[in-house]
């Protein structure tokens, strides 16, 4: 087990206290007599098992989530809302959650540590099942706050440090650091000021949109047949074909536009690369690490965007044929017939040597800039998340290299926002291939001119990417 985690464990007792608690144990020793207060003790209970499950197995905490409502059929749509976002609520501020003191070294003392953090977790986050969290607060003995969150709309106060005046406020012998929302080995690997460390924690600390890329329709004509089904969307400033579709959680396949092939689900951050992989309409390209195939369709989707009768085509290689199978789907869907796969079979290329126009390497990666979609894996991963990665990416980069054809195009591309795995692997690659040279970039989001362009997740209200393209000498 990792530093991080293991500070987590350690440091906050209640997991492993509340453990040992049995159920009607706990009701007696609570107390536990109004119908709210039964419901908030047994959602205690089971957020705490999926919260213990997820630290200690170290999977998602999604899956964990999606396993136990499959095999727990009874919850409702309620107990679900309440169950998920509490847990995802505690996994977001545990960072600051982990430090609510215990009042003394009793057993009953953890218990109560316990449900302060759900307590608090509610507060941060404004749930609104407010009967619930005045049981928490009572099992707790925590006084009604002194400052609510709900008071904190159309203030100009920065809603980070107004959540960390409400821990405060909460518990005014203790100091709740902005940065202790991430691991501290995360910070040795984004080596910047503390203006730029507090906007990011901001970011993180704050639920991310669902971003749309449209494929062969316009914006207005998407927006209207998405409003038909009472869903609201709006534009980006920076792409035409990105779209916005809210915080709110959507059964895909019942919206009509993804079931014509008409969206893609596909965070901003993520349309960078296509977008600075600028494929023309009679190109060749190769996705050499394609995952489900998102980067490849949107290629494809650039190129037909400049021509209806593109010529172009994109092949699409991934060590995995889960992945591949579902980008058939996708092509298929979208009507994209110019994708095909190749699976990676060996270290051998799976394309040809020396034939494409383009080739994209999204390589594997620690996933850092996905942070704010995922925030239980802040806390399940350690520094070798970032440390182990880069001799693997820089290999992919370097046999993926040899399908570009003379004066084509490299492009290399992370979700991570670690030097390490980015502009290091890059510059350790040049070094070794002096017939690649870095072109210059200019930033969608703030206008930077760069050769190694990082999207972090404050600039957009998207994902974190990293992205550098690279042209191979010769004609």
């Amino acid at each position: 087990m990792g530093d991080s985690t293991t500070s987590a464990t350690t440091s906050s007792k209640a997991p492993l206290a509340v453990a040992s608690i049995g159920s009607e144990q706990l009701h007696q020793a609570l107390n536990a007599q109004s119908g709210a207060e039964k419901r908030a003790l047994s959602y205690s209970l089971t957020i705490h098992q999926l919260f213990c499950q997820t630290l200690q197995s170290k999977l998602p905490g999604d899956r964990i989530l999606a396993d136990y409502f499959r095999a727990h059929k009874k919850h409702g749509s309620k107990d679900r809302r309440v169950i998920r976002e509490t847990l995802f609520g505690l996994f977001r501020w545990h960072g600051w959650l982990k430090l609510i003191p215990l009042k003394d070294d009793s057993q009953q003392a953890i218990t109560q540590q316990w449900f302060a953090q759900l307590a608090m977790t509610a507060a941060l986050e404004a749930h609104p099942w407010l009967d619930i969290v005045s049981a928490w607060r009572g099992f707790a003995e925590l006084d009604e706050p002194a400052i609510n969150a709900h008071t904190d709309s159309g203030s100009d106060t920065d809603a980070l440090k107004f959540k960390q005046a409400i821990l405060e406020a909460a518990f005014p012998a203790q100091v709740f650091p902005l940065t202790a929302l991430a691991p501290d080995w995360f910070w040795a690997h984004f080596d910047q000021d503390l203006e730029i460390q507090e906007r990011l924690v901001s970011s993180l600390s704050s639920r991310p949109p669902i971003w749309g890329r449209l494929q062969g329709i316009s914006l207005a004509k998407a927006k209207a047949k998405l409003a038909q089904q009472e869903i609201e969307a709006s534009g980006s400033d920076y792409f035409k074909d990105a779209i916005n579709l809210g915080h709110k959680s959507i059964n895909l396949n019942a919206v009509a536009l993804y079931n014509e092939g008409k969206l893609e689900i596909q965070d901003l951050g993520s349309q960078v690369i296509g977008n600075i992989c600028a494929p023309k309409a009679d190109e060749t390209w190769w996705d050499a690490c394609s995952g489900a195939g998102g980067k490849s369709l949107q290629l494809r989707s650039l190129m037909l965007q400049q021509d209806s009768e593109a010529s172009g085509s994109v092949v699409a290689s991934d060590i995995r044929r889960k992945p591949l199978e579902e980008l058939t789907k996708r092509a298929k869907r979208a009507g994209f017939s110019q994708i095909s796969t190749q699976p990676w079979q060996s270290d051998a290329l799976p394309v040809a040597a020396g034939y494409f126009d383009g080739v994209l390497v999204d390589a594997p990666c620690s996933c850092t800039g996905t942070w704010r979609r995922n925030p239980d894996m802040r806390w399940l991963d350690d520094a070798s998340a970032i440390t182990d990665k880069a001799s693997l990416q820089l290999d992919i980069l370097s046999r993926a290299c040899e399908a570009v054809r003379p004066g084509g195009v490299l492009v290399y591309a992370t979700c991570s926002i670690s030097p390490v795995e980015n502009q290091e692997v890059v510059e350790a690659f040049l070094a070794k291939r002096p017939d690649f040279s870095l072109q210059t970039l200019t930033h969608p989001f703030t206008n930077e001119v760069t050769q190694m362009l990082t999207v972090l997740p404050y600039q957009a209200d998207s994902d974190g990417m990293f992205v550098a393209k690279m042209i191979r000498q010769g004609e």
